[in-house]
């Protein structure tokens, strides 16, 4: 028997509930499909924070690191300052481990109800590469009063580093200013991991910018989506500007095949893929490092007030365990997962209140679980 040792963060809010239940589906599969998980779990979170004034430490990174994947709950919690624990937690790890892609499939299952008219699951099928460690999310910006001033900020990456030296000089009374950047080697990268996934699928891939308004950064992304383009003969582009995408996305999903977008525009596009496919309750994502360490997760947040009520949707979770499995090998398992997680919506027996059902979280992991094993 196959064994795995994962790590997992339920974190914070509804997020130990929604990672118990993850657990146990892909516990279920593993006596199906014939792998034993070993759940090794971590504390970090709002509770840590709070009681001992860490985030993440880089020995835990570090110790993290020498994992393939990583289960993780949900980031946030009202008790700390927005930003703090997303950004001391979530976002140093994705960095840590170079996270450069954020895979979001937007998939209609059987029996999900969408906001848009006339669509069914045929029309609503494709796959949101975005890039995940770059753009206006490297996080270094400031302030500055009247007068003069200096700033020096940095970037630092595996592949790279770069410092921007500011002599700031303003009548302005405050003057707020954030630094978004793409690299050659980080713009390279995504496209192609985007367009070797088009390649396995309909072989059709969808850019994403705003090289119209932000021509010196998109414009450049739009140079290196052609330069690999050029590479891959076989696959149809097209180039969209991210405020007629949202318009796409609702009118003509059935257009989409893989999708790949710089980080801002891809954190936006992707929850309204969200909505497109049923809503937050059944949208999970992926933190990949093809070579390295990849992150799973629900996309949507830790929802603070549900804590501890057993109310909320774990489907999300389970999915994106789903997509966890199949990172690690464990295709049959993974499509097992996703059948079952369509089989229990179609049954329509087993519903959390989001869905219009009564049933608690575990009862939902418990069915799905029940599925999986073909009981």
């Amino acid at each position: 028997m196959t064994q795995y040792k994962i790590p997992v963060i339920p974190g914070d809010g509804i997020g130990p509930e929604i990672i118990a239940e993850g657990c146990k589906v892909i516990d279920a599969a593993g006596e199906r499909f014939g792998f034993d998980i070993e759940w090794v779990e971590y504390p970090h979170g709002a509770d840590h924070y709070l009681k001992t004034g860490e985030l993440i430490s880089e020995d835990t990174l570090a110790e993290l690191n020498k994992n393939s994947v990583i289960y993780l709950g949900s980031i946030g919690d009202p008790r700390v300052a927005p930003g703090v624990l997303e950004k001391g937690i979530l976002l140093a790890a994705r960095f840590y481990f170079d996270e450069y892609v954020n895979l979001r499939p937007i998939k209609l299952l059987e029996g999900v109800w969408t906001p848009i008219k006339d669509k069914t699951p045929k029309d609503i099928d494709f796959v949101v590469v975005r890039e995940n460690t770059e753009d206006f999310y490297i996080g270094i910006g400031g302030k500055a009063g009247r007068g003069t001033s200096k700033n020096l900020l940095e970037v630092s990456r595996s592949l790279y580093s770069a410092k921007f030296g500011l002599d700031i000089e303003t009548d302005s009374e405050e003057i707020a200013y954030q630094i978004g950047m793409i690299s050659k080697e980080g713009t390279q990268r995504v496209i192609s991991y985007a367009f070797d996934l088009a390649e396995k699928r309909k072989k059709h891939l969808s850019s994403v910018d705003k090289a119209n308004v932000l021509s010196d950064i998109y414009g450049f992304w739009r140079k290196e989506f052609e330069a690999i383009a050029a590479k891959h003969p076989g696959v149809t582009t097209d180039f969209n500007y991210v405020d007629a995408m949202t318009m796409w996305f609702v009118k003509n999903p059935e257009w989409f095949d893989v999708v790949v977008t710089p980080n801002m525009f891809g954190d936006i596009i992707t929850d309204l893929g969200a909505m497109v496919q049923g809503g937050l309750g059944l949208a999970p994502g992926g933190n990949i490092n093809p070579k390295g360490t990849s992150m799973f997760e629900p996309i949507h947040g830790s929802a603070p007030k549900y804590k501890g009520q057993n109310k909320v949707n774990p489907i999300a979770t389970i999915w994106a365990g789903a997509m966890m499995m199949e990172q690690l090998g464990e295709k049959e398992a993974a499509d097992a997962i996703v059948s079952a997680i369509e089989t229990n919506i179609l049954q329509a027996k087993v519903r959390t209140y989001d869905m219009g059902g009564s049933s608690t979280t575990s009862d939902v992991g418990d069915d799905i679980a029940r599925i999986v094993q073909g009981k």
